[in-house]
């Protein structure tokens, strides 16, 4: 089975959900026949791929948060309650505080537990967490695929 970590921006207003599920359609649907997914359970990129994932395809998925699934943001906990029935797993890693580091801790733990990472960054800046994870994944001799918003 092929074991795939979704990361990606928090920030996805500037598209339309229409524009995410096209990309989903083609970035994510290739991997997902016997795939594993372990994506963030955040708002953004986690939440919209989350939904698009339960709604069309079997795929395993597991949702990690760098603390309490309930300190996550409502959107998160919504798109996790609709997918409820199709979460494999839900993972609190307990962090405290809730911090970039909190983040780029729960990003390596799903990074460590994949083979390939997919990317939906904003921009090319390296600060970003999503950046981060890339280059961790890149470090880690992961594949991946790099898919800009």
């Amino acid at each position: 089975m092929r074991t795939v970590t979704i990361t990606g921006s928090r920030t996805a207003g500037h598209h339309e959900p229409a524009h995410y599920a096209q990309l989903f359609a083609e970035y994510l649907a290739p991997f997902a026949g016997d795939a594993h997914f372990h994506l963030g359970g955040d708002r953004g990129i986690d939440s919209l791929a989350l939904t698009w994932l339960a709604e069309r395809t079997s795929a395993w998925l597991t949702v990690a948060v760098p603390g309490l699934l309930d300190q996550q943001p409502p959107e998160a906990r919504k798109a996790v309650n609709r997918a409820w029935d199709r979460i494999a797993e839900v993972v609190e890693l307990g962090a405290d505080p809730l911090d970039d580091a909190a983040y780029l801790a729960r990003n390596r733990w799903m990074v460590d537990r994949s083979g390939m990472v997919i990317g939906f960054p904003v921009g090319t800046s390296t600060q970003s967490g999503t950046w981060q994870t890339l280059d961790y994944a890149s470090q880690r001799g992961r594949a991946r695929l790099i898919v800009p918003i």
